[in-house]
């Protein structure tokens, strides 16, 4: 028996540093939607804990970190201005799920036109609490998708919470077995 590993299945070069991240986006982006779909659109007021978000803010949040990384790879953010007041939040999950697309589609159109050059800029954001530093643009990306799945991992705890089941987001769950 034989099995192949990834390295001895690829002839190719590895990806650039572009390619990987635009390839982990849309890969996380398509999870993190089917998270939010398998949410009963009838719960969007559960709040597990009192210092928890409601599910409807937490499903927001996903739109405005969109938001955040369009801001910092296309003007960067000026620190020295109050921040502009965020859109209103849709009242339904599929609005919520739709402008999260949406938004996707805006940051990934301006992302497959960077250079390395672009992303080796620099945008000024929080390093430390109450702290400004420049971080190369990739960096931020990175962060912010990782940040993405962080809060998707909370949602899935308030998909079980609410009864729903939960989709396979690294692996089999208890409702997507594998086997």
């Amino acid at each position: 028996m034989t099995s192949a590993t990834p390295a001895a299945a690829s002839t190719s070069a590895a990806p650039g540093a572009l390619q990987t991240l635009l390839a982990a986006m849309e890969r996380e982006h398509a999870t993190t939607v089917r998270v939010l779909r398998a949410f009963p659109a009838d719960r969007l007021d559960l709040q597990p804990h009192p210092k928890s978000k409601p599910a409807r803010d937490l499903a927001w949040l996903f739109v405005q970190e969109q938001g955040l990384v369009e801001k910092a790879i296309t003007t960067g953010f000026d620190w020295s201005a109050p921040p502009s007041a965020p859109p209103p939040m849709p009242e339904t999950l599929d609005e919520i799920v739709d402008a999260f697309e949406a938004a996707h589609g805006r940051v990934m159109a301006v992302v497959r036109g960077m250079s390395d050059e672009d992303l080796r800029q620099t945008v000024q954001f929080f390093v430390a609490p109450k702290t400004l530093g420049d971080i190369p643009k990739i960096d931020f990306l990175w962060f912010l998708l990782h940040d993405q799945i962080h809060h998707r991992g909370q949602f899935s705890v308030y998909l079980r919470m609410a009864d729903a089941r939960v989709p396979s987001i690294y692996g089999p769950t208890a409702d997507e077995p594998w086997f």
